[in-house]
């Protein structure tokens, strides 16, 4: 059974180990993902256990999907195309950003904050042209990421017998602080939030503003070992007491009236 607390005090862990997920081959579009992570445990020699949790970052995702977009194929506006000439960009990157936006947050020395599809606050759209081929094709999110993680999950239930919860994430720069962290884009079979409000702290002060998110620090967890160039695009996080739950990334995802940057 998953490691899941109740909604009372948490039962802390005394160790939670980060196991990083090699993949050895290029995920292709109609590649299954999670054929490729059993495949590759197995030559690793590990396995699923109850209570893990499985993150995975959203590029082999997008791919699988076919979430693919040749930058040739892009038209770039005038208005795009003065705007990447400024500031010495790619105007294709520029214009499909856009296009995938449903606002723009700010735009100002070169740098383009968008609100996606999604909901998602973040440079670009989230389009990336890192660790594709060398710049011709751009990769986009998955078009629906808490789909996407459901459908992992279900996978690895028929594969396994366990009910692992499934994260996706992405880097997201953050207001306030330097560097790129992991967020968690796509979620499913966990709670992404912890409401520790009404109860109170080892000296009897009652909690007023704390929500923690979980599933945002468990991203950020599974960064530390996938890292950027380390061709582990997923992780198993053993030994965490999470929620179980039908939880969505919409539940972090600050109200616009709420948010003191917009």
């Amino acid at each position: 059974m998953p490691k899941a607390r109740s909604g009372r005090a948490p039962c802390l862990p005394s160790e939670i180990r980060l196991l990083p997920i090699p993949l050895g081959n290029e995920i292709l579009p109609g590649d299954s993902i999670t054929h490729g992570l059993l495949a590759s445990l197995k030559q690793t020699r590990l396995r699923f256990e109850a209570g893990d949790i499985l993150v995975i970052k959203h590029k082999i995702v997008s791919k699988a999907e076919g979430r693919i977009f040749d930058l040739n194929t892009i038209e770039p506006s005038a208005e795009s195309l003065a705007w990447a000439e400024e500031y010495k960009l790619d105007a294709r990157v520029i214009e499909l950003a856009l296009r995938e936006s449903r606002a723009v947050i700010r735009r100002r020395n070169g740098v383009l904050i968008t609100e996606t599809q999604h909901g998602f606050i973040c440079a670009n759209s989230g389009i990336d042209v890192s660790n594709v081929d060398g710049g011709r094709h751009a990769v986009l999110l998955p078009q629906d990421p808490d789909l996407s993680a459901a459908k992992i999950r279900r996978e690895l239930r028929k594969a396994t017998g366990l009910s692992v919860p499934v994260i996706i994430t992405d880097s997201f720069g953050r207001p306030w602080r330097e560097g790129l962290t992991e967020f968690a884009i796509g979620i499913a079979g966990l709670k992404p939030l912890r409401d520790y409000r009404a109860r109170r702290d080892p000296y009897g002060y009652k909690l007023r503003a704390s929500v923690e998110a979980i599933a945002d620090e468990l991203a950020c967890a599974a960064g530390l070992v996938c890292g950027k160039l380390n061709r582990a695009p997923a992780c198993i996080i053993r030994g965490f007491h999470y929620d179980v739950g039908a939880g969505t990334v919409g539940e972090l995802l600050r109200p616009p009236q709420t948010d003191l940057f917009r």
